[in-house]
Formats: structure tokens, C-alpha cells, sequence
């Protein structure tokens, strides 16, 4: 095994030592920006460039992952008709989850969302991405060996697809109707990648609404504890 090889942090220019008020400012300035992220079911038809959602895809594409493998793809659609086969592939879905595949408990804990098995957003949004997580690959295209933390790592790239989203002045959802399997059959992706999230991304309808539940987040107090 041969060493491994470092470059100083230093000469790569990327790390910037702020000053401990423009740390806190910036700090505070995320946090306005991205409580101003909300999930939306209506969107607009707009056209929205192309090279805007690339730009995204490559921020999610530099998230840290297990052993570096980036075990993530993002098929971006913006084809109409299969959107359209998308959509109807995951109404089909979403109509056996409604209708008895899914726990009463999990059907209540829904509602105050007001979601159903009718899905017109991801023909109307301009963009869709379908994110899948690798289970083989490597650091370069066309490796073939076990990735590690799939789930973990994939996480953290939509976490930041979704903030670079956002950060660009567009609307998100998140989607995962269960199974995705049709993702694979009609993107074409290999059997060795697990569908993991339908992201649709515009800009909203007018008169969008957001659910009054989807408003309530847990205080500071509540998600941390400081040792």
C-alpha cells in the first residue's frame, strides 16, 4: 500500500481566518437565509436555467463521504415527458401507500401536512433531480469497489443540494414515494444504485401555501445539549 499523499491546507487557499465578529455575523446571516427554506407543493411552470441547478449539483457534488468514494448521482430531469412518466409511476405508489400500505400512525402524523396521492408538481416544476446512492464505485469514474457510510454520505450532498438550492432563490421538495424502483427502470440507472430522494426544484406558484405544522421547529434548547 503506498502512502498517502497531503497538501498543506495553507496552499490550497481554501480556509479564510475570519475574525471572531464576522464568524458570529456570518454565522447568524445562514441562519436568517435558510429559515426562510420552506417546502413547497405548488410551484410555478417558470423556466429556470440550466447552468443555476448544474451549479447546485456540483456544490452537493463536494460534500464529504466515507473514504472519499462520493457515492451519490444525480440524474437532472427537465424532459416533459419524463416527468411525466415519473409522475404517473409515483402517484402509483403513492395511491397503495394512502389506501393501506402505510400505518394509521404514520397516516396521522401526515395529515396536519395535508398531503395526498395526487403529485402535479412534478410535471409543473422545471426541474426534478433523482438522487441515487451508489452501493459500488470509488473516487473515479468507472471504480468498482464497496463504498462506506452510503446513506450518511449521501445525506450530507442533499443537505447541501438543498441549501445551495435555496442559496440560488429557488423553492425545494423532497420527494421519496416507497419503493422508487421505477427511478432506475425509466432514468436507466444500474441496479447497483438505490434510489434515494425525488428533489423538485422552481420557483413557487403564486399563492403557494405553506402548512401552519410545517412552521413549528424545535428550539435550540430542545436539539442541543452543551457538555
Amino acid at each position: 500500500m503506498s502512502k498517502p499523499a497531503f497538501t498543506p491546507l495553507a496552499d490550497l487557499g481554501d480556509f479564510i481566518d475570519l475574525p471572531t465578529e464576522e464568524m458570529a455575523a456570518r454565522s447568524k446571516a445562514f441562519l436568517a437565509e435558510i429559515k426562510r427554506r420552506h417546502t413547497v407543493r405548488d410551484f410555478a411552470p417558470d423556466p429556470v436555467p440550466r447552468e443555476i441547478v448544474e451549479a447546485c449539483i456540483a456544490a452537493a457534488g463536494t460534500a464529504p463521504s466515507g473514504a472519499n468514494h462520493q457515492p451519490w448521482h444525480f440524474a437532472l430531469i427537465g424532459d416533459a415527458a419524463i416527468k411525466r412518466q415519473l409522475r404517473e409511476a409515483a402517484e402509483e405508489e403513492e395511491r397503495a401507500f394512502y389506501a393501506g400500505k402505510a400505518s394509521e400512525e404514520w397516516l396521522e402524523a401526515l395529515a396536519p401536512l395535508g398531503t395526498d396521492d395526487v403529485k402535479p408538481y412534478l410535471e409543473i416544476a422545471p426541474w426534478l433531480i433523482a438522487v441515487f446512492a451508489q452501493r459500488r464505485g470509488g473516487p473515479e469514474a468507472g471504480d468498482d469497489r464497496k463504498n462506506y457510510y452510503i446513506n450518511e454520505s449521501v445525506g450530507i450532498a442533499v443537505g447541501f443540494l438543498l441549501a445551495a438550492l435555496h442559496h440560488a432563490g429557488l423553492a425545494t421538495l423532497t420527494h421519496t414515494p416507497n419503493p422508487m424502483n421505477f427511478l432506475n427502470e425509466t432514468l436507466r440507472r444500474p441496479p447497483t444504485e438505490k434510489p434515494y430522494m425525488l428533489i423538485v426544484a422552481g420557483k413557487p406558484a403564486p399563492g403557494a401555501l405553506i402548512p401552519d405544522h410545517a412552521l413549528r421547529k424545535k428550539p435550540l434548547g430542545d436539539i442541543m445539549t452543551v457538555f
